[in-house]
């Protein structure tokens, strides 16, 4: 109950746990874009002139053990050669977008995932969990090859401190 009353008093201090930005870990999130990308969806129009492919209704992707869920997905194919068979350049989700890995989750209300550079960025009332703790934010940018990312935009914390914390 100590660590309860704690907790509340640095949450509601200013300055504690609202920031304009932070950099935060997210180890759970790296992983491998060479893997296979799936994607599931009820519906699916193809534009191959624009290279773009348009997933709706309870769209799910995943690549390896990263998940990412949304109403709309459009993906964006290269194809320097035409023939309409070019690797995924990047993804934009738009609503009820879930991000998931392990412990760690995200949602917002829209993401852009660059599969080449690894870079992930969701805007729109951003909430990432991590195990127990909270952020929340604008926007979240997510480097999957460094495993680090960093929110902006009038950042709010919860923590939660680990049950031996005050013995």
């Amino acid at each position: 109950m100590i660590a309860v009353i704690r907790l509340a008093a640095l949450l509601l201090a200013p300055g504690i746990a609202v920031a304009q930005g932070t950099e935060v870990p997210f180890g759970g999130l790296s992983h491998d874009a060479s893997l296979p990308l799936e994607i599931t969806a009820d519906n699916l129009e193809l534009d191959q002139a624009a290279g773009t492919a348009i997933f709706t209704g309870t769209v799910k992707a995943g690549q390896g053990t990263l998940r990412m869920a949304a109403d709309r997905m459009e993906v964006y194919y290269s194809d320097s050669s035409g023939s309409g068979t070019g690797a995924i350049e990047r993804m934009q989700a738009d609503g009820n977008v879930t991000l998931s890995n392990g412990t760690e989750a995200a949602e917002s209300a829209a993401a852009t995932y660059d599969v080449a550079s690894g870079i992930i960025e969701m805007e729109g009332d951003v909430l990432l969990t991590q195990g127990a703790n909270a952020l929340s934010s604008e926007r979240l940018r997510i480097d999957l090859n460094s495993g680090q990312g960093a929110l902006e935009g009038r950042v709010r914390t919860i923590f939660v401190p680990s049950s031996g914390a005050d013995q």
